[in-house]
């Protein structure tokens, strides 16, 4: 198990002891490994004092976060020509800012050692206040761009026009997704071997998309466990940066859109951002100035 943290003291006991709750009840033989990213807010010494057992790495720079989950499995052993025996069965990817409910992850490691075929799984998330987080969702497309800049009737914002899986789907069985949030990620071993773990260019933001469009392309399925539920608190990282944070999703976007779309659409989902962020530029007070300039900064980055 993997957790990486980047000034999240203020969340770091609450993931980790229910964590350990958890797996304590389950019959799975388990050890964690947390990543730091150079926090300054004192997570790696609560981490040290508090959870002897948690294997820490502490980065003295943010490397980023798939770059920093990279790490961890590398001393876990996934390396070039590793020997899948001496592995462990599956890796679980866990947010800093989550809850783990009681038999969780025995869910998630089931659904996924149910099949063959089955490559990764994610849990059921729910916000800190119980209300219903969507925590899987189709690959992205124009029509995602769209919802996020111009008026769109909310029917469509919850359904498949907007990516989404009806709410009705997290309340039955585990169901087919085309990616999980990146927030709770169980992966088979083999999966992780046969794709290599996080594409680093991401610094942050959409890693786990590619992730799962390169397992998909595999061969391999990828389904949401709504018996296994976790609260995300959600953004207790990258809320601390909020204009940084909208640059690092946008160049993280187009990276992504670059990288699967064909020449056409890439095309039109640059002048899509174009015309959608100077809509909301228009739309910004006198009080916006750094958001400003994050927005102009994309806008300049999706012209190149």
């Amino acid at each position: 198990m993997v957790i990486v943290s980047w000034n999240n003291a203020n969340v770091i006991v609450d993931a980790l002891e229910s964590l350990l709750d958890d797996l304590r009840e389950s019959d799975l033989g388990s050890e964690i490994w947390l990543v730091d990213s150079a926090s300054s807010d004192g997570t790696v010494e609560i981490v040290r004092e508090r959870f002897a057992e948690v294997k820490l790495i502490a980065h003295d720079e943010n490397i980023g976060f798939g770059a920093s989950n990279n790490l961890a499995l590398r001393r876990m052993g996934f390396t070039a020509g590793a020997r899948k025996e001496e592995l462990p069965q599956a890796v679980y990817l866990l947010n800093p800012d989550t809850i783990t409910h009681r038999g969780a992850s025995g869910a998630l490691y089931d659904a996924l050692m149910g099949s063959d075929d089955v490559g990764m799984v994610g849990a059921r998330l729910t916000f800190g206040d119980g209300s219903f987080q969507h925590s899987a969702f189709r690959f992205p497309d124009l029509r995602q761009i769209w919802t996020e800049f111009f008026p769109t009737p909310g029917r469509l914002l919850e359904g498949p026009f907007n990516g989404r899986y009806s709410q009705s789907r997290y309340a039955g069985e585990p169901f087919e997704v085309d990616f999980t949030l990146g927030a709770t990620m169980m992966l088979k071993r083999e999966v992780v071997l046969e794709t290599g773990g996080f594409d680093e260019n991401f610094f942050i933001y959409c890693e786990e998309v590619d992730w799962a469009w390169r397992i998909r392309k595999r061969g391999w399925r990828i389904l949401c466990v709504p018996d296994a539920h976790v609260t995300h608190l959600g953004g207790e990282s990258t809320s601390q940066a909020r204009p940084r944070s909208l640059m690092n999703l946008w160049q993280s976007r187009l990276l992504l859109y670059d990288k699967y779309y064909s020449p056409w659409k890439r095309l039109a989902a640059r002048q899509l951002l174009i015309a959608g962020l100077r809509r909301r530029l228009r739309q910004m007070g006198a009080a916006d100035a750094e958001l400003k300039r994050a927005c102009h900064w994309i806008i300049d980055m999706a012209k190149s």
